[in-house]
């Protein structure tokens, strides 16, 4: 229980667009009854609000989290409406801060966006609502997040995310929208190393990249590793290729600390075809080729989160006008994400996040243990 104590004292820093006194019902206490709703994989404001307002839940909340009466729905929303997302996001990332290892050395952290769809269609946004996220791959953990309203703004929105987070030690992965010159020198400044994935964005790179590593004969001078996997039916054949043999690559001097080149190689056969795929990418650290394989399929892990995200939460279809209230949603989200996550890991659970929910709606004192997991 001490937990959901530890997670409120970092409501503490959260800012209100206004002055709030509290009434009988304060911000933390809000954010609270939504998280734990959350829990239950309830997937917006009004289901929240019903299922906190349950005499059996409003026992469940005054006893173990001191909330004596549970505001009605509008009010709820009108709390969640008055939180500054930034805040609550600077929040979060110091919560996830506490939950990680001290040094983030050997880890992979994936930068990706993902489109809430249903905000495409609401006259109160003037284009789709983007929100970035950084995803530390082997714990399966959020760390932070920005929004921005158009994807093209995706490119300064990750390095604005890279300044925030304490990246040092790390391997940053990212698509090839950002491989971007300044986002290579925003990773080294944070005292950490990029893999970048490299397409027709930097065509005269890409080139350099593919006549070299297409050339049979320096081909077999690179490092190489290859694995095979049958899944449903299908085999997936991977292949990588690395080489820090780079003097020869025009303009290397101009992306920040860059030593190595890499490709993979992805084939997948079925009954009925075969299909062939290349990828290219740089990177500040000297990868073996099996370190490259290994680093750009953990690129794929925020995909994970952004699918858990749509699977229990329905975010695509959430239609709160509110861009508050949107962004709040969506780091709450996380939060509860992350806590299912380190749960699972901490008892190796394979239980799906699906029934662990359906565990907390059932019985709301399942989560004084799942919430529990956090402390140190």
């Amino acid at each position: 229980m001490e937990n959901i104590y530890e997670i409120s004292e970092c409501f503490t820093g959260v800012e209100t667009t206004e002055e709030h006194n509290g009434y009988f019902c304060s911000v933390g206490e809000a954010l609270t009854i939504v998280i734990l709703g959350s829990f239950c994989g309830l997937r917006n404001v009004s289901q929240i609000h019903q299922w906190a307002s349950n005499s059996r839940i409003n026992e469940f909340l005054s006893k173990h989290f001191g909330i004596r009466k549970v505001p009605c729905y509008y009010w709820l929303l009108c709390l969640l409406k008055l939180i500054k997302p930034k805040s609550l996001n600077q929040c979060f990332i110091n919560w996830v801060q506490s939950l990680i290892p001290e040094t983030l050395e050997g880890f992979t952290l994936s930068f990706d966006g993902k489109t809430i769809r249903s905000t495409g269609k609401m006259e109160k946004y003037n284009s789709p609502m983007h929100i970035v996220s950084a995803h530390i791959a082997e714990l399966g953990i959020t760390f932070g997040q920005q929004t921005v309203y158009d994807k093209s703004n995706e490119i300064p929105a990750v390095r604005e995310l890279i300044n925030l987070l304490n990246i040092e030690g790390c391997i940053v992965v990212a698509d090839a929208l950002n491989c971007q010159k300044e986002t290579a020198k925003a990773i080294i400044d944070g005292k950490a190393d990029y893999l970048l994935s490299v397409k027709d964005n930097q065509p005269t790179l890409k080139r350099d990249i593919e006549d070299y590593v297409q050339d049979e004969d320096l081909q077999k001078t690179m490092d190489t590793f290859t694995t095979v996997e049958k899944n449903s039916g299908r085999i997936e054949r991977r292949t990588a290729f690395t080489t820090c043999d780079i003097d020869w690559l025009y303009g290397k001097e101009e992306w920040t600390n860059l030593v190595c080149i890499g490709a993979v190689n992805t084939q997948f056969t079925t009954k009925k075809e075969t299909t062939n795929e290349w990828h290219y990418y740089i990177s500040s650290r000297k990868l073996s080729a099996k370190q490259l394989l290994k680093h750009a399929r953990l690129e794929w892990s925020v995909e994970s989160m952004h699918w858990l995200l749509d699977a229990h939460f329905g975010e695509d279809f959430c239609r709160v006008e509110d861009k508050n209230v949107q962004q709040n949603l969506n780091i709450i989200r996380k939060i509860v994400l992350n806590s299912i996550k380190q749960y699972k890991e901490k008892y190796d659970i394979k239980r799906p996040f699906s029934k662990i929910m359906l565990d907390c709606l059932l019985d709301p004192y399942f989560m004084l243990s799942l919430l529990a997991v956090g402390e140190n």
